[in-house]
């Protein structure tokens, strides 16, 4: 009976090689991105722009699976030692991943959704792009896919993020005050704050003076016991 393994995490590099370590860690950035970023930020952040970013990825992801069956490209002969011989290869799922990332949320800076500081989206623009670049690298030096199966993620990556970006935040964005008073969205306090230049500045001086009128409060309420 032939097995296949689950290979979300089934990165492999030769051993004894330091820099085929750190560029499997590297190839595991989709991974981490989608559960200690997205997750984590929908639990605490509750962002319509963000739960919309993380569709497109996974609309992206669900093309590149698409294309991947149509076009049936095999990959490279080292998938042999790699038991990833059973899957094909074009386009790179991970740099298309990684490049679709990049593109959004260097777009999201440069709109200033979010920012208002000048350095902030500039290192904000720029810090994405040095780990896609990586991420793509890392495929290719591993073993898993050729420099065209990842060029080709990358520039579909490039493309599918920026029409979802346009589209999110061109068409899509005009819906989001509907779609904060639907009853899910009240539930789950889904919210959109596209609108406000600098949410961290906003975010922090309300919740001082939340803090603030809680402790008048409970002076207050003293001050009429005694």
């Amino acid at each position: 009976m032939a097995l296949k393994a689950v290979s979300l995490t089934h990165v492999r590099y030769e051993k004894g090689d330091k820099l085929g370590h750190f560029l499997a860690w590297i190839s595991l950035l989709p991974i981490f991105i989608s559960l200690g970023g997205f997750v984590t930020h929908f639990i605490f952040k509750r962002e319509l722009q963000a739960i919309f970013f993380a569709l497109g990825i996974l609309i992206s992801e669900f093309i590149n699976e698409l294309i991947k069956k149509s076009v049936q490209q095999a990959r490279p002969d080292t998938c042999l030692a790699l038991e990833m011989c059973d899957s094909h290869g074009w386009p790179s799922s991970h740099s298309q991943y990684m490049v679709f990332f990049a593109v959004y949320l260097s777009l999201l800076a440069c709109k200033g959704i979010g920012f208002s500081n000048k350095w902030t989206k500039i290192i904000t623009v720029a810090f994405p792009w040095p780990f896609a670049v990586l991420t793509m690298y890392s495929r290719v030096y591993l073993g898993y896919h050729t420099v065209g199966q990842v060029y080709a993620g990358g520039l579909l990556g490039l493309l599918l993020g920026s029409l979802w970006f346009w589209f999110v935040n061109s068409v899509l964005i005009h819906t989001f005050p509907m779609l904060e008073s639907t009853p899910l969205c009240e539930y789950l306090c889904l919210k959109d704050s596209s609108h406000i230049p600098d949410v961290l500045r906003f975010e922090y001086q309300n919740a001082i003076a939340a803090r603030k009128a809680k402790m008048d409060a409970k002076r207050g309420k003293q001050a009429r016991t005694d």
